[in-house]
C-alpha cells in the first residue's frame, strides 16, 4: 500500500497531467519542486509496482482505472429503505461508459420540454452517437425541414416521422427533408 507521500505524489500527477503521457523525470522534478529527478524515479518505481503507473511504448501514464467517478455496485433503493448491504465499488468513466472519446460521439444540452415523458428534461446533456441508420423507436437528433430536434424516430413501411414525448407537441412529418444525425446513447443530468 502506498504511503501518504506516495498518494500525495500520485494525486499531484493526476491533477497536473491527467490521462496524458507523463513528461520526463526531469520535467516532473521541476514541476513539483524536487531537487533531483532521482526522487521522482523512486516514486515511479513504487507506483509502478502497485500498477498505478503503466508503461506503454517506453512512455509512462497513469492507470486509467484511477480516473472517473466511483460507482457502487450495490443498487440504491428509490422506494422503501432496506437493511444495509455489502457495498463494493469500481471506478467508471463517462468516456468509457459512453465511448465519449470516439470522434463520432457528441454531447448536446437539451432546450425545451418535448421529451419529458421519456425523462429527458431541459438542461440535461444527451450523449449522441453519430449514426444515420436509426431504428423505429430510437431517440434521435434529427435535421427536419431546416432545423435540428430531439425526438423519437418512427418508421412504418416507407413513412417516417418524429414523435415528441410530450402530448403538448405535434408529431413532425417531413415536408422536404429528414436526416438522422445520431442516436441518443445516454443522458447526464446535474441536480
Amino acid at each position: 500500500m502506498s504511503t501518504a507521500k506516495q498518494k500525495d505524489f500520485l494525486e499531484k500527477l493526476k491533477q497536473k497531467y491527467g490521462k496524458d503521457f507523463l513528461p520526463s523525470f526531469e520535467n516532473i522534478a521541476k514541476d513539483f519542486g524536487f531537487k533531483h529527478k532521482n526522487s521522482v524515479w523512486q516514486y515511479f518505481n513504487k507506483l509502478k509496482e502497485e500498477n498505478l503507473i503503466i508503461e506503454e511504448n517506453k512512455r509512462f501514464r497513469l492507470n486509467k482505472n484511477l480516473f472517473g467517478a466511483v460507482m457502487l455496485l450495490s443498487p440504491v433503493r428509490a422506494g422503501f429503505a432496506s437493511a444495509g448491504e455489502d457495498f463494493s465499488d469500481k471506478r467508471v468513466s463517462l468516456d468509457e461508459q459512453f465511448n465519449i472519446d470516439n470522434p463520432s460521439t457528441f454531447l448536446f444540452t437539451v432546450i425545451g420540454d418535448s421529451m419529458v415523458d421519456l425523462g429527458i428534461y431541459e438542461g440535461d446533456t444527451v450523449i449522441i452517437q453519430k449514426d444515420k441508420n436509426a431504428k423505429s423507436g430510437d431517440i434521435v437528433l434529427a435535421f427536419i425541414d431546416g432545423g435540428y430536434t430531439l425526438k423519437v424516430f418512427k418508421k412504418k413501411g416507407s413513412e417516417v416521422w418524429l414523435e415528441p414525448a410530450n402530448p403538448n407537441y405535434p408529431v413532425l412529418r417531413p415536408k422536404e427533408i429528414l436526416e438522422i444525425f445520431g442516436v441518443v446513447k445516454g443522458i447526464v443530468r446535474k441536480i
